[in-house]
């Protein structure tokens, strides 16, 4: 099965609700890799690469996120797989 990769922009109530670690965890659970980063506009971006179905796992995962999160959006965008990660991180 082919390889790709997505971009995920979650907006909402992200940050300081442990959503950068749940998200790794379910990266690793999904076998995606890539990266997790808080960015200074309140939002979360996770940059992942792996099976397109895990990778829907990841995108639908992403619009709930852990317990204490509220999102309210998020941005999806499919791009090619560029084979540039060798595990999934969080980023700071």
């Amino acid at each position: 099965m082919a390889k790709e990769r997505v971009n995920i922009i979650v907006h909402g109530r992200v940050q300081g609700v442990f959503y950068r670690a749940r998200t790794k965890e379910k990266a690793i659970e999904l076998d995606l890799n890539g990266w997790v980063k808080n960015r200074i506009d309140g939002t979360v971006e996770i940059v992942a690469e792996g099976k397109k179905e895990d990778l829907e796992r990841m995108v639908d995962w992403s619009k709930q996120g852990p317990k204490h999160a509220h999102v309210t959006k998020i941005e999806v965008k499919w791009q090619p797989f560029m084979d540039e990660f060798s595990d999934f991180t969080v980023k700071y």
